[in-house]
């Protein structure tokens, strides 16, 4: 029945209500910690803050994201969801030709990597 609602629920408003309600709820556990909701939720609007004073996203714009799987991937996804932006999903493990043309693919706007990458 969700998906059949207009306007749609989207994951961004299932977290939210999650958030809302159950903000202490654990969210993620990666190595040794654990992120609630409300750390989640709070670390999301601190990152689309930035990416919006600082690198000017609008919405409806296309940023690819190029990072490991670690808890920073799931507050970047929700900023960017946030702000209305799409995220196109890089995977860090692939180089060369593939990541060219994976990034010709998307279109973006701007690339978000770690450090490392």
């Amino acid at each position: 029945r969700r998906l059949n609602r207009r306007p749609a629920v989207t994951l961004l408003d299932v977290f939210q209500e999650h958030a809302r309600r159950r903000p202490r709820w654990p969210l993620l556990r990666f190595q040794d910690e654990v992120y609630t909701y409300e750390d989640v939720d709070r670390r999301s609007n601190r990152a689309a803050r930035l990416f919006s004073r600082r690198l000017g996203l609008q919405p409806g714009q296309t940023v690819a994201v190029f990072l490991p799987n670690e808890p920073a991937y799931v507050w970047t996804w929700l900023a960017l969801a946030k702000l209305g932006c799409l995220m196109a999903c890089l995977n860090c493990n692939v180089r060369g030709r593939a990541l060219q043309h994976a990034l010709a693919a998307a279109r973006a706007a701007l690339v978000l990597a770690s450090p490392g990458e």
